[in-house]
C-alpha cells in the first residue's frame, strides 16, 4: 500500500498540468483575437514546476517501498520484558506481549509452555509425539508453567546459560539442561536438540528471560535456601508430617494422583517407579526442603509457609529416604571436591560418610569446605 498516496499525487498534478495547458492555449488564442500581447514567460513557469512536480512523484514511486513506510520499529514496544523491580519478586512474562510477535514465533513459545504444563500429554508413556518420561510434568516440580516466585522457576535460566556446571564438569548449554531434567527428574530419555519439542521449550525460555541482564538471577528464582539445622534430618519425624500434610494429594503411597484423563498427573508421585530418579536435583535434601517449605502443602508459599523449617528437612528425609529408580552417576561431580555437602554418593574429599552427606547435619561438612 506504500504507493497510493504517490499516485494519487501523481493523478492531480496531471489534471493540473492538462487544465493549466488548456486555459494557456485558450488564453493565447483570445489574446491574439484582441490584439493583446500574451503572457508567455509565466505559463511556462507554472507548466514546468509542474512538470517538476509530476517527476517527483514518478521518482518517489520508483523507490524500493521499504522506504516509503513509517519506521514503526523504534517506537514499538519490545516483544516481551521483565516484569520485576530489583526490589520485587520475578513473576514470569507478560503474556500480552506476545502480540508483538512473529506468529510463527508465538506458536513455538505456547507450544513450549504446553510441553511444560502437560509434559506427559505429549513425552509420557501415552504421549502423542513420543514416549520418553515417566508420566510427571515439567510443572510438577517447575510450579506455574516456571513462574511462580521461589517455585523452582525458569527466571534465571536464560540469563545465566550456557555456564560451566561443577556437575558434569563442562559448559551446559540450556538444551543441554533441559535434557538433564528429561533423565533424571522426568526418569526418561533425552529430546533430540533439533526437534520442534526441544525448540519450542527453549523458544519458552528466551521469552521467559527477555529483559533480564546476562548474568542476572531475579529476586525469587530457583529454590528458596533453608538454614541448615544442628541435628541430621528425620526420616520417622518425616513420615508424621507427610500423613498429616502430604498424604491427602500425593496418597498414602506417595504414588500420586492422575488427572481425569488418566494420562498426566495432577499431583505427581514421590516416589516409586513413576517418580524423579535419585540423580535428579530434588533428590538433594537441601532442594526439596527449601522446595517444599515455600510452596507446599497446597495454598502454601514463600511469604505464608505452612512448614516450619525443621518440618521441612524431615518430610524432606522421609520422602527421599523411599525407593525410587536409579541412574548411573559415575561420570558426575568429575571433581569431587566440588560435590555439594547434600550430595548422597561418595566418595569425597572430606572425612563424613555419604549417611550424614544425605541427612546431615551438613554444617560441619560445609565448615570443612570452609577452613582456609
Amino acid at each position: 500500500m506504500p504507493h497510493i498516496a504517490p499516485l494519487s499525487v501523481l493523478f492531480a498534478a496531471l489534471v493540473v498540468w492538462l487544465y493549466l495547458s488548456v486555459v494557456d492555449e485558450a488564453t493565447r488564442v483570445l489574446s491574439e483575437r484582441a490584439g493583446l500581447p500574451h503572457p508567455e514567460r509565466r505559463a511556462r513557469v507554472v507548466r514546468r514546476l509542474v512538470l517538476g512536480v509530476i517527476a517527483g512523484v514518478i521518482l518517489l514511486m520508483a523507490l524500493p517501498g521499504h522506504l516509503l513506510e513509517p519506521d514503526t520499529a523504534s517506537n514499538a514496544p519490545l516483544p516481551q520484558q521483565a516484569t520485576y523491580a530489583p526490589d520485587s519478586l520475578w513473576t514470569g512474562a507478560d503474556t500480552a506481549r506476545l502480540t508483538f510477535l512473529d506468529e510463527n514465533d508465538r506458536a513455538l513459545i505456547r507450544y513450549g509452555r504446553e510441553l511444560i504444563v502437560n509434559t506427559a500429554a505429549f513425552l509420557g508413556p501415552r504421549g502423542s509425539v513420543a514416549a520418553l518420561t515417566n508420566g510427571m510434568n515439567c510443572q510438577n516440580c517447575h510450579l506455574d508453567a516456571g513462574t511462580k516466585p521461589w517455585g523452582n522457576n525458569y527466571g534465571a535460566v536464560w540469563s545465566t546459560y550456557p555456564k560451566f556446571r561443577a556437575r558434569s564438569g563442562a559448559q551446559e548449554s540450556v538444551e543441554k539442561r533441559v535434557n538433564e531434567c528429561m533423565e533424571r527428574s522426568l526418569n526418561g530419555t533425552a529430546l533430540d536438540s533439533s526437534s520442534r519439542e526441544m525448540r519450542a521449550i527453549v523458544a519458552y525460555m528466551r521469552w521467559l528471560g527477555t529483559g533480564i541482564h546476562k548474568e542476572q538471577k531475579p529476586k525469587g528464582s530457583g529454590i528458596v535456601e533453608l538454614p541448615f539445622m544442628d541435628r541430621a534430618a528425620d526420616p520417622h519425624k518425616g513420615a508424621g508430617i507427610f500423613e498429616a500434610k502430604c498424604a491427602s494429594c500425593h496418597g498414602q503411597d506417595g504414588q500420586g494422583m492422575l488427572k481425569a484423563d488418566g494420562i498426566t498427573y495432577q499431583y505427581p508421585p514421590l516416589w516409586g517407579e513413576h517418580s524423579y530418579n535419585h540423580g535428579a536435583g530434588l533428590y538433594r535434601l537441601s532442594r526439596f526442603a527449601g522446595y517444599v517449605k515455600a510452596n507446599m502443602p497446597q495454598g502454601a508459599s514463600w511469604d505464608r509457609p505452612q512448614l516450619t523449617d525443621e518440618e521441612a528437612w524431615d518430610v524432606a528425609a522421609f520422602v527421599n529416604a523411599q525407593p525410587r529408580p536409579t541412574k548411573d552417576l559415575s561420570a558426575d561431580w568429575p571433581d569431587i571436591s566440588k560435590k555439594p555437602v547434600d550430595h548422597p554418593f561418595g566418595p569425597y574429599r572430606d572425612p563424613f560418610s555419604e549417611q550424614q552427606h544425605k541427612f546431615g547435619p551438613f554444617g560441619p561438612i560445609a565448615a570443612y569446605y570452609e577452613k582456609p
